[in-house]
């Protein structure tokens, strides 16, 4: 064999272990309140950018800036489902906290999942998609000025 064609089938099978390896993704529902008291989220997360998930009651809009999307990755190699999910699940949200902040807002409302473009509103829990290697999470929400 000369090296040309042992580097095919070195190509080759490295491609079939990578798909092999990531081929499991679970979407499953997961706690905000778990991700957002995550010890290192809570140093992570702003206060003056308030969040409120689903139909959660808040205060007068003013000032809308529109609504925006989120679309994280992490990687869940070593990792259980529920922590690279609650990891990438703050990093969306601190997405949204910087938006907010950039656009003058002070706070992001309506929050809810968008995986897949599927959107599902929820004010206990957010989906994420957990695979072998990675762990993503999507969201939407409105960031606006409350009184």
């Amino acid at each position: 064999m000369n090296v040309w064609t042992k580097m095919v089938l070195v190509l080759i099978a490295l491609g079939t272990f990578a798909s092999v390896a990531e081929a499991r993704k679970d979407i499953g529902d997961y706690a905000i309140k778990d991700a957002l008291s995550r010890s290192d989220g809570q140093e992570r997360l702003r206060d003056d950018i308030a969040l409120y998930f689903g139909s959660q009651k808040h205060p007068k809009a003013i000032k809308s800036f529109g609504e925006f999307s989120t679309n994280k990755k992490t990687n869940a190699f070593n990792k259980s489902d529920k922590m690279a999910c609650e990891w990438v699940f703050l990093s969306a949200i601190i997405q949204l906290q910087k938006k907010a902040s950039d656009l003058g807002g002070n706070a992001v409302i309506n929050i809810k999942s968008n995986y897949g473009r599927i959107e599902t509103s929820d004010t206990k829990t957010f989906k994420c998609a957990a695979g072998n290697i990675v762990a993503g999470v999507a969201l939407k929400g409105t960031v606006v000025k409350t009184e």
